[in-house]
């Protein structure tokens, strides 16, 4: 009997297929989003150093349900952090996701709120 693979582990071998091609610098940093069953969160990076330069999370806006519209308030809470820490464009990697639901919300949230990629 053959064992079917497990959607996350699809998913995470999307994502470093996506993440062979795809890089954030210091000029256009990553903007990498995570979505679980409860939250969504997102993080813009820089790849060469490895730093943070912003994050928002459902989480820690104590927003309760894990639907589009919380997906839209974080993807405006991401686009206002990353302009106030000085990044208006960068690389967008949907993390393996598909660009439907909560994650497509989250980018045109995103990109009304000023970010552009």
């Amino acid at each position: 009997m053959i064992k079917k693979e497990s959607r996350n582990v699809s998913r995470v071998k999307r994502h470093e297929r996506i993440r062979k091609n795809l890089s954030g610098t210091a000029n256009t940093p990553r903007l990498c989003i995570f979505r679980s069953n409860t939250n969504i969160y997102a993080q813009v990076i820089n790849d060469e150093t490895g730093e943070t330069l912003a994050s928002a999370s459902s989480l820690e806006m104590k927003l309760k349900n894990a639907n589009t519209e919380t997906a839209k308030k974080v993807g405006a809470e991401i686009a206002k952090n990353s302009i106030k820490a000085g990044y208006t464009e960068v690389v967008f990697d949907r993390g393996g996701y598909k660009y439907h639901g909560r994650i497509k919300a989250l980018a045109d949230a995103a990109r009304e709120a000023g970010l552009k990629f």
